[in-house]
């Protein structure tokens, strides 16, 4: 597939609560995302992405790939939930103007129920990841 840039119709989230900037790569399984944090961002306090903003951005790159795999089935993009977060460990913060890159693996998903993991970096460099479970639908 070819990076999308335009990733606003395909996720339920709008401004000033967008936390994925470009949808780089997805399949069945694998989904990465790229953000750059910008210094007025609402997870962003003294120039740093606080730990909330990693999580953030981990559920909106599950929505992502949700809504990228619904417009390739002509399906409405649906609004998700997270239902859990499991270990959720961070390493080291990221500032404004970093570009983060996320990527998340499905584990399982039954019915409307996904299990992932997922890991956000900065270069080469593991700033978080987690296990999280998110609900699609109504």
């Amino acid at each position: 597939m070819q990076p999308i840039d335009d990733i606003i119709p395909l996720i339920p989230q709008k401004q000033p609560f967008v936390m994925v900037g470009r949808l780089l790569y997805a399949d069945e399984t694998v989904t990465r995302s790229s953000f750059v944090i910008s210094p007025d961002n609402v997870f962003v306090k003294d120039g740093i992405l606080q730990e909330a903003g990693l999580m953030e951005n981990i559920a909106q790159t599950a929505a992502l790939r949700a809504g990228y795999m619904a417009q390739k089935e002509n399906r409405p993009v649906e609004t998700g939930y997270i239902g859990a977060i499991k270990d959720f460990e961070v390493f080291s913060l990221p500032v404004a103007e970093d570009e983060i890159t996320t990527e998340i693996t499905i584990d399982n998903q039954v019915f409307n129920v996904t299990m992932l993991t997922g890991q956000v970096w900065r270069n080469d460099v593991l700033l978080a990841r987690c296990e999280m479970k998110v609900f699609v639908g109504q």
